[in-house]
């Protein structure tokens, strides 16, 4: 006899254990480490504060949502456990950053009409260092504001396309300014959902996995470590029945019968996510649109 799936309880009533297994840290990263380093330090520490606690649970992997070079700071979510199934998400969304554009010579006077051109869908080609293929590919810059420029330094914000290349924005603006520039500084401010308004610094999530460790103080924990669905919101939702989450974790799409509500901005092969009634996620996968399939979710990720 199979054994019965195991669905996840309401996110606000998660356990400390289960938050760790299945959540995110939304992290303020210093400078200095690279993405991939910090992610593995807060795995480790993670995985030795379960075993203190002989929690039952263990988590082998974290995954960050971005890549940050090691001088740049700011959100940086991390996934613990589970919740790394939740990666692709975060391609969906837009990033958003500060940068210093530091020109080489003095700043023109017509910098926010030049800047201003580059809204809208760029040209990028990789820079030689990337992790990519060096291949011409198309990118979108939602918002570019010059916040304020002193002579030879520009201070952006940028709100743009996941995967934009912002050192290589700065190269192309400096040429466009015949001045010829290079990104300084650079920090994210955004990781859609999340943003610098609920940052958290390794320092805070070290102490409270302590305070539970040690004083058996939970608090500190659920303030800087949310549930994995906080990752979820803005993706169009579809509300099934806890009998159609049991099948789906047995890997059956998402049939008709047991779909109780659809998001009204999911359309066809659009990604959307599922949730049983309490707000527990179960699945991403693909909206079907289609009168002649009684499947209405085809399953890419099982969250249960």
């Amino acid at each position: 006899m199979s054994q019965r799936p195991r669905l996840r309880g309401p996110p606000d009533e998660r356990t400390p254990a289960e938050l760790l297994t299945f959540g995110v840290v939304t992290l303020d990263k210093p400078p200095g480490p690279s993405s991939h380093q910090v992610s593995g330090w807060l795995r480790d520490a993670v995985d030795e504060t379960l075993a203190a606690r002989d929690a039952g649970a263990t988590i082998d992997r974290a995954a960050h949502a971005g890549t940050l070079d090691p001088k740049v700071t700011g959100c940086l979510p991390v996934m613990l456990g589970d919740a790394t199934r939740l990666a692709q998400v975060f391609l969906e969304g837009p990033k958003e950053y500060v940068a210093v554009l530091e020109c080489h010579g003095p700043v023109p006077g017509d910098v926010e009409s030049v800047v201003a051109e580059f809204e809208g869908p760029i040209y990028q080609k990789p820079p030689r260092k990337s992790a990519v293929a060096r291949r011409l590919r198309v990118r979108e810059i939602y918002d570019l504001e010059v916040l304020e420029a002193a002579e030879r330094q520009v201070l952006l914000r940028i709100r743009c396309e996941s995967g934009t290349y912002v050192r290589k924005l700065c190269h192309d603006l400096g040429l466009a300014l015949g001045t010829g520039g290079h990104m300084g500084h650079l920090r994210r401010t955004a990781t859609a959902p999340f943003d610098d308004r609920e940052l958290s610094s390794a320092y805070e999530f070290l102490d409270a996995l302590a305070f539970w460790r040690e004083d058996d103080d939970p608090d500190p924990l659920r303030e800087v470590v949310a549930p994995a669905e906080r990752i979820l919101e803005g993706i169009p939702s579809v509300l099934i029945a806890e009998s159609a989450a049991r099948e789906v974790a047995n890997g059956a799409p998402v049939y008709a019968p047991g779909v109780l509500e659809v998001d009204d901005e999911a359309s066809a092969g659009d990604l959307v996510a599922c949730f049983t009634p309490n707000g527990a996620a179960v699945c991403l996968g693909e909206f079907v649109d289609d009168p002649k399939r009684d499947v209405v979710v085809d399953l890419e990720r099982v969250l249960v």
